[in-house]
């Protein structure tokens, strides 16, 4: 396969992860490390440095879309982010120090359990949680959207394991490249009752902030291939601002679909690969 080829394979991959990324809240890394270590064979260690660009990337393209409408929940965002950018100043830490295999494990079950989650629907799909709880109304996290010419007002609940559960994600995207979009819709929208399209608004957001915190160790490690680096970003950049755009428009049954679906047949192809070297 020519250098061109493969630069316009990773491109279109990277827009590809952009544009679902944006519209799931997962970041777009579960489509690039993937591709980038099952199809290019690339090491892991230097597939996750490409995608936490990447994310950074694909949040660059998006969160701003969202800020307007109010879609993002920006107080929640950066009471969270502190969770998150500790959990990955720690996987960064780590990260270089594990095998391959057993990176490739955790990813695939992260990822089928974020699957079989996303599923299952709940009536916080629109209105989010009924009542807001002590804290959270300590912290005004308590917000409103706008959607269909409508403005939707929403509480919030769960805070103290939506924080918790955030730690675990930002350890996560820094040892896995995901953005851990994953975890932090999941969190969101499960624990704390936003939203699904506030969820995935907000961790559009966030994930660029939690890249962010981990990529410089990969960069001083010398993890990042500019020419692949640079494919990365452009595809995911412009995938992320497509992707911000269908955000307002589709059924959230939609997006609940594409969500799991997606990292539901990522979830696999790593599995196979770290339990079966496949």
């Amino acid at each position: 396969m020519s250098v061109t080829l493969i630069v316009a394979v990773i491109l279109m991959g990277g827009l590809a992860g952009g544009v679902v990324g944006s519209l799931t809240g997962l970041g777009g890394g579960f489509v690039i490390v993937p591709l980038l270590t099952l199809v290019f064979h690339i090491p892991i260690s230097e597939a996750v440095g490409v995608s936490l660009l990447g994310i950074i990337a694909t949040s660059t393209g998006s969160a701003p879309r969202f800020v307007g409408t109010g879609l993002s929940n920006m107080r929640a965002a950066l009471f969270l982010q502190i969770a998150a950018s500790s959990g990955a100043l720690a996987g960064a830490m780590v990260a270089h120090h594990l095998p391959a295999r057993l990176l490739f494990a955790v990813f695939g079950i992260v990822l089928g359990y974020s699957a079989i989650m996303a599923f299952m629907p709940q009536h916080s799909d629109f209105a989010g949680a009924r009542y807001s709880s002590p804290l959270a109304k300590r912290l005004r996290l308590a917000s409103s959207y706008k959607f269909g010419g409508e403005r939707i007002d929403y509480q919030v609940v769960g805070v103290i394991p939506g924080f918790g559960i955030m730690i675990g994600a930002g350890f996560l995207s820094a040892l896995l490249g995901i953005g851990s979009g994953a975890f932090k819709v999941l969190a969101m929208d499960r624990v704390m009752k936003l939203p699904f399209r506030v969820s995935t608004a907000t961790s559009n957001f966030m994930i660029g902030v939690t890249a962010a915190t981990s990529a410089g160790f990969y960069l001083s490690h010398g993890d990042v291939q500019p020419v692949t680096a640079g494919a990365v970003i452009l595809g995911m950049i412009t995938g992320g601002y497509v992707g911000s755009h269908l955000v307002k428009s589709l059924p959230v049954a939609i997006m609940r679909k594409v969500f799991a679906a997606v990292i539901l047949l990522v979830a696999l192809q790593m599995l196979l690969k770290g339990v079966f070297n496949l």
